[in-house]
C-alpha cells in the first residue's frame, strides 16, 4: 500500500468568449493552484493540472483519458471563469473515476480599489461553479464538494480525506478476498451477494481450498519459521510458556508455519484481505490467530467465519488511513456493560490487529473451546484510549448499507487476567442503549471494521463514490429520527434503483 503510484488530475473549466489572453490567465492561475497544493503537507496524493477546457470535445477526451489512466484515481473540477454546462453533459456520462468539485476562486479577497469589468469576466467562479454544479445534480452525478480559499487549511484538510477515500475506492476495484472455508454455520448477516458486491464495489470473492492452504504449511521450513521467530522476539514480549524454553513454544512455531505459509499464498494469488473459519481447519495445527494478526498489522483485510464484507471495509479502511495514527482492526461486539452511559468489550477469538495496541503485545499460547485443534498462539493487549470508528456493511437485498458509529475507547475498569485474547473497551455514541437499538434497527453485524485514524468524512466519501446507503450514528442521534430516516432511505433506493 502507497499512494504514490497515484495521482489526482485537476481539471479547469473555461470559454473561449473572453478571448485566448483571459484563457491564458485561466490557465496560469490553475498551475499556481496545483503548484500549492502539492507543496503543502497535507494532501497525500499528487496532483497533476491537466489543462484548461474550453469545449464538449476537449472535456470527452479529458474525461475518457482518466477513465483509461492507470494513475489517475480522482478528477477535481473548477470552473474558474463561467463554462456552459450543457458541454459538460457527454463526458460526465462517460467519466468513471471519482469527481470533486472545487468551488473556490484565484484571488482571496476582492481588490477594490483595481476591480474592473475584466477582472470580473475573467474571475467568474462564484456562478461558473454554480452553473456546473447545476449539471451534476440534474444528471444526479456522485460527487464531493469543497468550498473555500484554495489556500485555506481546511480546503487542505476535505481535500485530503477525499484523496485517502479516492485511493480506498482504487483499491477495492482490484480487491481479490480469499475465503478458506465458507460462511460459518449458517450465518446470514456476514454472508451476502457477491456478484452483486463485484458490480457495486468492485472486490472479488474467490473460495481458496484449507487442503492447499495445509500443502503450503507443510512445504515451510524450520529456517524459516526461525527467521519469523526472531522476528516476533524483536516486536513482541512473551509468555514464559510461550518463549523458547517454554511448554508451548512449540505452539508458537506452529503459528509462525502457518503465517509464513498464509503469507505466500496472499502474495501469489494477489489478495488483499482473507477469511478463515474455525469449522474448516482440516491440516492445520491450529486456528490462524496470529498470523490473521500480523497480516492485518501488514495492511491486509480480515474478516473471521467467512465474514467477507467485514474483510473487504477492513481492508479499505487500512488503505484509507495509510501513514495516519491511531489503527484499524477487525473486532465483534461481545460483552455488555450497563453501567452509566454504557460500553462494550469487543474483542474475538484471536483475530485482533495488533496496531490498535496501548502497550507492546505479548505472545500467549491458550486453549480454544471451538475447532478442535491444538492450543493457538496470539497477540493479548488492550486497545488504548481515544474516539474511532466502527463500521459495516450489509446487503438490503436491493442495495448495500453502511453502518458506522462513532465510538470513544476507553481504559477497562479493571484488569482482565483471565481473558486471554486482545480486546477493546468503548461507549458508542451518544450512548449504549441508543446506539444499540440504532444498530440493531439498522440490521447492523456483530462484525465490524475499527478504525482510530478515520472520520465520519472518510465514509461519507466513500458512500457517495460507491452509490451505497449511509446511516450514521453518533452523539446527535435519536431513535425516532433514526427510524424516520431508515424509512425515507428506503423509498430512495425503491426509487432510484
Amino acid at each position: 500500500m502507497n499512494f504514490e503510484q497515484h495521482e489526482i488530475w485537476l481539471v479547469t473549466g473555461a470559454q473561449l468568449l473572453y478571448g485566448g489572453e483571459a484563457v491564458k490567465q485561466v490557465d496560469a492561475h490553475s498551475k499556481a493552484i496545483v503548484d500549492g497544493f502539492n507543496k503543502t503537507k497535507k494532501l497525500p496524493i499528487k496532483v497533476v493540472y491537466k489543462g484548461t477546457v474550453n469545449s464538449a470535445m476537449e472535456i470527452t477526451e479529458k474525461f475518457q483519458e482518466a477513465n483509461n489512466s492507470a494513475k489517475c484515481v480522482g478528477i477535481i473540477t473548477w470552473m474558474h471563469t463561467f463554462s456552459p454546462a450543457k458541454m459538460w453533459i457527454h463526458g460526465l456520462k462517460l467519466l468513471q473515476k471519482p469527481i470533486l468539485h472545487l468551488h473556490t476562486q484565484f484571488q482571496r479577497e476582492i481588490p477594490w480599489s483595481d476591480i474592473d469589468m475584466d477582472f470580473m469576466n475573467l474571475n467568474q467562479s462564484a456562478h461558473g461553479d454554480r452553473e456546473f454544479g447545476y449539471i451534476m445534480a440534474r444528471m444526479k452525478k456522485p460527487r464531493k464538494i469543497v468550498v473555500g480559499h484554495w489556500e485555506e487549511t481546511d480546503v487542505h484538510e476535505r481535500i485530503a480525506v477525499w484523496m485517502r477515500v479516492c485511493a480506498a475506492w482504487n483499491d477495492a476495484q482490484s480487491m481479490r478476498i480469499l475465503r478458506f472455508g465458507d460462511n460459518m454455520n449458517n450465518v446470514a448477516v456476514t454472508d451476502g451477494d457477491r456478484v452483486e458486491a463485484e458490480m457495486t464495489l468492485g472486490y472479488h470473492v474467490d473460495y481458496y481450498p484449507i487442503g492447499d492452504l495445509a500443502a503450503e504449511v507443510a512445504r515451510t521450513t524450520d529456517a524459516e519459521i526461525d527467521t519469523l521467530i526472531t522476528e516476533y522476539e524483536s516486536q513482541y514480549d512473551f509468555a514464559p510458556i510461550a518463549a523458547k524454553d517454554g511448554a508451548k513454544h512449540g505452539q508458537v512455531r506452529e503459528a509462525a508455519r502457518i503465517e509464513v505459509a498464509l503469507r505466500k499464498i496472499l502474495q501469489t494469488t494477489g489478495a488483499k484481505a482473507f477469511t478463515t473459519n474455525f469449522d474448516a481447519l482440516h491440516g492445520l495445527n491450529q486456528l490462524p490467530g496470529l498470523a490473521s494478526q500480523r497480516l492485518m498489522n501488514d495492511g491486509y483485510g480480515f474478516g473471521a467465519e467467512g465474514d467477507w464484507k467485514t474483510a473487504a471495509l477492513v481492508r479499505t479502511l487500512k488503505v484509507m488511513a495509510l501513514g495516519l495514527p491511531g489503527g484499524t482492526s477487525f473486532l465483534e461486539d461481545y460483552v455488555y456493560h450497563f453501567k452509566g452511559k454504557g460500553a462494550i468489550l469487543q474483542a474475538h477469538m484471536l483475530e485482533i490487529c495488533p496496531s490498535i495496541a496501548e502497550n507492546k503485545p505479548r505472545v500467549e499460547v491458550h486453549p480454544l473451546g471451538i475447532g478442535g485443534k491444538a492450543d493457538p498462539a496470539r497477540l493479548v493487549f488492550t486497545a488504548h484510549a481515544g474516539t474511532g470508528l466502527a463500521a459495516t456493511i450489509i446487503d438490503m437485498g436491493n442495495r448495500f448499507r453502511m453502518i458506522v458509529n462513532q465510538v470513544d475507547c476507553v481504559k477497562p475498569e479493571a484488569d482482565l487476567p483471565k481473558l486471554p485474547v486482545a480486546r477493546a473497551f468503548w461507549t458508542p455514541q451518544p450512548d449504549l442503549k441508543t446506539a444499540a437499538h440504532a444498530w440493531i434497527l439498522a440490521g447492523g453485524t456483530h462484525h465490524t471494521a475499527f478504525s482510530y485514524s478515520l472520520t465520519s468524512e472518510y465514509f461519507e466519501d466513500y458512500a457517495e463514490i460507491a452509490g451505497i446507503e449511509m446511516l450514521l450514528i453518533d452523539n446527535e442521534t435519536t431513535i425516532p429520527d433514526f427510524r424516520n430516516q431508515i424509512k425515507v432511505n428506503d423509498v430512495y433506493y425503491m426509487l432510484n434503483r
